[in-house]
């Protein structure tokens, strides 16, 4: 069994109870503080097929699961466009791996598919009888693969906070439409942020005033903040290595760059932790889109989220606090949780802070960034779909645009890894638009628009949105989540 423990203090737990409480009572985050000692073979791991490699890794970062290749199986088999889970495609010069091939097309799938497994199996480890109430917030593809893992789920509950119009109308679709006896969606009046910090807020409070104490429920979380979560979003770096080993465009031992589009830092962190047991991880490129807190951060030092919240074609890169930053400031300065607390805590009063020369210096060992504005996001969708006949989600031309930018100021020539983020068919619109074509009608008629002219298919879990019967209507000011929360819960303040 591995200890977790807190990014902001001594409280240690289990792996298993890691993944069950999601997030620290203190407020923190839970990481093995022994990761960059982790003993892994990496090269053996490489020649597994992928649910191999799921596996192995699993085990390695969570040793505490008795039965981890049985878990793996019941999260993947049949959930998957193809067997690999993540294929790997060449796009030009460089290649894109291809995250959205799962039941709800976005790259959360690889994840949550699993996270429902891992707590399922906790809590009968851990003997846990309480119900296990899951608060999320959502920037639009957390939401719905939170819900696909884990509707119907015995003894969960699920309660998913998204920002109102700030989602795609597909993304919002997927959520309002899911059926489930445990499930609740709720609109917030404001920003990802405003649901971010009010999910965080109503675990403080209710942790620390004990409000579910005796009611057979305890919470966890399904955002990246949860450690179940991260831990599977390592594995599809390895299969895009193994792919690049296969077809004989790297050998063994040789660096891959790999250009991750960002918001809540969970997607690239996983690759830095792919890196650290072993994997031959050359860059990691942080591309942001217009809301540029993360490039200004790694260029600088300095995190400030006191500025204009833009609203993009890319919503889910639409944050300005970015909550698994804090993870990897804990591995920056070494383990020291009282200054990771001490960022954190000038990060919600003043809404800034300042990392030391020397933390900058060990993060930027292997971390580089650039940003992409969104004229410069539609041309990249247009051009890479006119040059390349490749269809790119806003969020994945974030990445092409940021990747083309990195090329030009590297030195080396390592292969280039683009991870994308969603189908192109949850943002039909600002694509319709890049490529030329007319965006009439609503979000659904353009995706058969869409279809049409790119003579792609339109995934299965979308074609069908528009018939669904809505069964979410609820919208609240954001500072009414804990009321709405404990009301959901029928629990008295």
């Amino acid at each position: 069994m591995m200890n977790y423990q807190s990014t902001r203090g001594k409280i240690v737990v289990s792996d298993t109870r890691a993944v069950l409480q999601g997030m620290a009572p203190d407020g923190g985050l839970f990481i093995d503080p022994e990761i960059k000692n982790i003993d892994f073979d990496w090269e053996k791991c490489l020649r597994l097929d992928s649910l191999g490699m799921a596996r192995m890794i699993l085990s390695a970062l969570l040793p505490g699961y008795k039965n981890m290749e049985e878990l793996v199986r019941k999260a993947y088999t049949g959930k998957f466009q193809t067997d690999d889970l993540t294929p790997l495609v060449p796009v030009g010069e460089d290649y894109v791996l291809e995250l959205f091939r799962g039941p709800t097309s976005a790259f959360k799938d690889v994840a949550l598919s699993m996270l429902p497994q891992l707590m399922t199996a906790a809590r009968a480890q851990e003997g846990i009888k309480d119900e296990t109430v899951i608060l999320t917030a959502t920037s639009g593809d957390t939401g719905k693969a939170a819900l696909e893992g884990f509707h119907d789920v015995e003894g969960t509950r699920i309660i998913v906070f998204y920002p109102h119009n700030g989602v795609s109308a597909v993304q919002k679709a997927q959520m309002v439409t899911q059926t489930g006896a445990n499930v609740k969606v709720c609109a917030v009046r404001g920003n990802f942020d405003d649901c971010q910090q009010g999910v965080k807020k109503a675990f403080g409070e209710i942790n620390t005033k004990g409000l579910l104490t005796g009611s057979g429920m305890s919470l966890s979380s399904a955002n990246s903040i949860n450690i179940g979560r991260l831990a599977p979003q390592v594995v599809y770096y390895f299969i895009a290595y193994a792919k690049l080993l296969g077809l004989g465009r790297i050998k063994k031992g040789d660096l891959v760059d790999y250009v991750v589009p960002t918001g809540n830092f969970g997607d690239i962190l996983a690759g830095y932790f792919a890196k650290l047991m072993g994997l031959p991880v050359g860059r990691l490129v942080c591309a942001s889109n217009a809301n540029r807190v993360l490039t200004d951060f790694l260029n600088t030092g300095v995190y400030d989220r006191r500025r204009d919240f833009i609203r993009t074609s890319s919503p889910s890169m639409d944050i300005l606090v970015s909550s698994n930053l804090e993870r990897l400031l804990y591995l920056a300065a070494e383990g020291d949780t009282a200054y990771v607390s001490a960022c954190m805590e000038a990060l919600a009063k003043d809404g800034v802070y300042q990392v030391s020369d020397k933390v900058l210096q060990n993060i930027r060992r292997d971390f580089s960034a650039g940003c992409c504005s969104e004229a410069e996001t539609e041309k990249t969708i247009g051009r890479v779909w006119r040059d390349c006949a490749y269809l790119c989600d806003p969020h994945t031309a974030v990445a092409f645009a940021v990747a083309e930018e990195y090329k030009k100021q590297r030195q080396g020539g390592a292969p280039v890894v683009v991870l994308s983020t969603a189908s192109p068919y949850k943002f039909p619109a600002a694509v319709l638009k890049a490529i030329g074509g007319g965006t009439e009608g609503d979000e659904f008629a353009q995706m058969e628009t869409l279809s049409r002219i790119t003579n792609t298919p339109i995934p299965q879990n979308l074609s069908g949105l528009r018939s669904r019967e809505v069964l979410h209507k609820d919208l609240i000011d954001k500072d009414d989540m804990l009321n709405y929360i404990l009301d959901t819960l029928n629990i008295r303040k």
